[in-house]
């Protein structure tokens, strides 16, 4: 075994260790016999714990409160599912405002929706962060008050949008915790919304995680060219498409 100079790697090299600092998935593991080495089961377990901690840790509107900028306008909803446990299993409730929830009518081109999804964790230390990047991007755009959505899935933020009577909804959402991402915040972007809307008629920009993710920057800069984007198109989804840097009006 030779390293990129060709130069003999000592027999006690792990030639592994590049490939494992360069990814936080889960390679070369190696083994023990035939199980994994005591130290990765252990690493596997820990990793599996924190997954499952993130999607049932309660969303807590103070420490959303008290990271976001105090100017900003915080209002609470819920979704149509009354507790963890019925949003795990009825995906359905969490699409829908409980019963009896008003928003005021606002009519700004932009909602923003910051909704735990299945990792509060994620919205706890990402979202006051990616919020402030987003609006110091949108120059010129009306926005609605901020929005924070208890057992909401992404579609709880057509409901949302179309009730503040904005012309677009940005959802920030905690994202399906993995093995190696318990923390991962997501952003849907959707045009018009209203309920009924189809997955295919939204854009995703996932993995907003500093610093193992992207950074806050990257997302709203990613975001906000969408945002700019769809409004010249008149629509998001499949055909508007992100073609990096410089986003065109929209070319599907």
């Amino acid at each position: 075994m030779t390293d990129a100079l060709d130069r003999p790697l000592p027999a006690s090299d792990d030639p592994w260790a590049v490939l494992r600092s360069a990814t936080r998935a889960r390679v070369a593991l190696g083994r023990a016999g035939d199980a994994l080495p005591t130290a990765r089961e252990l690493e596997f377990r820990a990793a599996h714990a924190a997954a499952r901690d993130a999607v049932h840790q309660p969303l807590d509107p103070a420490v959303v409160r008290a990271a976001l900028d105090p100017a900003l306008e915080l209002l609470e909803v819920h979704s149509a599912a009354p507790d963890r446990a019925t949003y795990l299993q009825r995906p359905d409730l969490g699409r829908r405002l409980a019963e009896g929830t008003e928003l005021p009518r606002v009519d700004a081109d932009l909602a923003v929706v910051i909704a735990d999804g299945l990792s509060p964790r994620a919205v706890h230390e990402h979202a006051a962060g990616l919020v402030t990047a987003l609006l110091e991007r949108l120059p010129g755009w009306s926005v609605a008050p901020l929005v924070l959505a208890s057992q909401a899935r992404v579609a709880l933020g057509d409901a949302v949008g179309e009730a503040l009577g904005a012309r677009a909804v940005a959802v920030l959402i905690g994202e399906r915790p993995g093995l190696s991402s318990a923390d991962s915040l997501g952003v849907y972007l959707t045009w018009a919304p209203r309920p009924g809307r189809a997955d295919s008629e939204r854009n995703c920009v996932s993995n907003v995680r500093p610093p193992h993710g992207l950074s806050y920057a990257q997302a709203a800069d990613t975001v906000a060219a969408l945002l700019g984007a769809a409004r010249e198109l008149g629509a998001s989804g499949v055909v508007l498409k992100d073609e990096g840097p410089a986003l065109p009006a929209g070319a599907g």
